[in-house]
């Protein structure tokens, strides 16, 4: 889908605020609520709009560790790793990689204990891995999902 200024206007509302109502959309960028939602409808239908979250606080939630953490998988079977990868509750981003790692990952634990029992109870047991490294997150000065549109 080819996006025009218009479409990157709404896609720039929603990033900041995405339950700001399709009335507002329209006041700010001069033009229809009909417009708008056809427009945003549209987006959705083409994939560039692929969902709506809440941002939540881990720690708020219990989840006081997180760690990235590069992993080195054998050739061949780097499909099933990434499938039992992606059952592990705490793994919450799975990125593949050049260079030293074939895989990336952020997890989330509640605690330094947690974070251990994560990678040798689960991540180490993946068919095929091979070697990691894991780096805890002391603090996270930028986590800002939203692109520059």
């Amino acid at each position: 889908m080819e996006l025009d200024e218009t479409d990157r206007q709404i896609l720039r509302v929603l990033q900041a605020d995405a339950r700001t109502p399709f009335s507002e959309i329209a006041r700010r960028i001069e033009m229809s609520s009909a417009t708008v939602h056809d427009r945003v409808g549209r987006m959705e239908d083409a994939g560039v709009i692929e969902g709506y979250h809440a941002k939540v606080d881990p720690r708020a939630v219990g989840l006081g560790a997180s760690a990235i953490v590069g992993l080195r998988i054998e050739q061949g079977v780097e499909d099933d790793a990434l499938e039992r990868l992606r059952e592990i509750e705490g793994v919450r981003e799975i990125h593949l990689a050049t260079g030293e790692w074939d895989v990336i990952l952020r997890v989330y634990a509640e605690d330094t204990g947690g974070l251990r029992e994560l990678m040798f109870d689960d991540i180490a047991q993946v068919e095929g891995f091979s070697r990691s490294q894991t780096m805890v997150v002391l603090a996270t000065d930028l986590d800002d999902r939203t692109l520059p549109i």
